[in-house]
């Protein structure tokens, strides 16, 4: 599942959902601006960046990090872009905090020695899903987070129906559309009726899916519903590198303008982990020797 959507489309909606994770939030919580930032001549692109407002008192920014496969350098890029940043930023911000979620405690890198100033300064806090408790014992963001790392069918359904009915008394229709995202993704080798039937919902395809599709079917002036499905996944595998990676080559473009849909679908699972353009090099050049 690519939950690196899930969460950027969560934060971007309810940036404030990020503070219900740290202990003492800045008194301008609700006030901060969500964006994904890349670092002006480097390969760093900053996924989870929360901007306090102008008029903050102390203005401190927020870097967050979302962590569902292992990755043992993790805590050198995450604290090398965060640097980087406030070294472009300098006269902007006057303080940083740092939150990492990860999906369980053992997706942690195995030494931390080199950061465990950092780490246990008091401005970093790492935050475990598995340890958060009962989804529905939790409000209605953290459970949607909770949700992302489900792997029980049994579990993610009833969870799901429980934010669902949750959201409708709470007219909340962007969690709501959220929800839906996530049950697609999670159940891809489920037919529309058989989610629709799961969740005892009108299911209509998740807006965020929808739109790229339409991208994908105008920007190829496609003609035939396999060929704009095969942009449709094109344009969403674009989008995540580009967010991932930063712009990409003329070059590289040019063969993921030749994959397939089962490639392109394999692609987006496997950009989770990309960091660099070195990285989708080599996973292109896996697949054409491969």
């Amino acid at each position: 599942m690519r939950r690196d959507t899930i969460f950027y489309k969560l934060f971007k909606q309810f940036p404030g959902l990020l503070f219900e994770l740290v202990d003492e939030p800045p008194p301008e919580a609700e006030n901060y601006q969500f964006e994904s930032v890349e670092v002006k001549e480097t390969a760093f692109r900053i996924d989870g960046v929360f901007l306090p407002p102008a008029n903050a008192v102390s203005k401190t920014v927020f870097f967050a990090e979302v962590q569902f496969q292992k990755d043992e350098d993790l805590y050198h890029r995450f604290f090398s872009e965060l640097f980087l940043f406030l070294y472009r930023n300098s006269i902007r911000y006057d303080d940083w905090f740092g939150v990492i979620i990860f999906a369980s405690r053992s997706l942690e890198p195995s030494s931390s020695s080199i950061h465990r100033a950092l780490l246990e300064s008091g401005q970093v806090r790492r935050v475990y899903l598995d340890e958060l408790g009962d989804l529905q014992q939790q409000p209605l963001g953290l459970g949607l987070m909770l949700l992302t790392n489900v792997t029980s069918e049994t579990e993610a359904v009833e969870g799901a129906r429980f934010l669902l009915e949750q959201a409708r008394q709470q007219s909340e229709q962007a969690i709501i559309d959220l929800v839906t995202t996530i049950i697609v993704y999670k159940f891809s080798n489920f037919s529309r009726e058989e989610i629709q039937a799961m969740l005892g919902l009108n299911l209509e395809e998740p807006r965020a899916i929808l739109e790229a599709k339409q991208e994908g079917r105008e920007e190829g002036k496609v003609e035939g519903r396999e060929e704009g499905k095969v942009e449709g996944e094109r344009a969403i595998v674009l989008r995540l590198l580009n967010r991932r990676v930063g712009n990409i080559p003329d070059a590289l473009l040019s063969q993921i303008q030749e994959l397939s849909v089962e490639k392109l679908e394999a692609l987006g699972d496997a950009l989770l982990d990309f960091s660099t353009l070195a990285d989708l090099e080599g996973w292109l050049q896996g697949e054409v020797s491969g």
